[in-house]
């Protein structure tokens, strides 16, 4: 029996564009993981800063001298923030609202442009 395999061969992923819907959603569902994982974290540093003023000064001195902390308490708060837009923008399509492919993607830029303000705003907040 003859077979006729018409699938592609060689899958050349440089020619495909996502849509600007689909990578918001998808930026926000890493940044859901990302909010998870960092939350576990950040609740055992905010016990452990609030057992006494030593131990604050000691975090606030630690944050303060190592870049790395700052990096990853700087990616922490970008996802939460860019998290909580792309929740606002589900909650507002889940209502009906800019559903259609048109008003998607302009929803969709504007959560993206709103977490990048907001990412911005957070690292002069930590290194300004």
């Amino acid at each position: 029996m003859h077979q006729n395999n018409t699938r592609p061969v060689n899958l050349q992923l440089q020619k495909f564009s996502w849509p600007i819907t689909a990578i918001a959603s998808i930026t926000h569902r890493i940044c859901a993981v990302i909010v998870w994982f960092g939350l576990g974290v950040l609740l055992v540093s905010v016990a452990y800063v609030n057992e006494s003023p030593m131990n604050y000064e000691r975090t606030l001195s630690i944050i303060n001298s190592y870049f790395i902390i700052q990096f990853i308490l700087w990616s922490l708060l970008s996802a939460m923030s860019y998290y909580c837009i792309g929740t606002i923008k589900h909650l507002i399509q889940e209502f009906g609202y800019c559903e259609d492919f048109k008003n998607g993607k302009i929803i969709s830029w504007l959560a993206i442009s709103l977490g990048i303000l907001l990412s911005i705003s957070i690292g002069l907040m930590i290194w300004g």
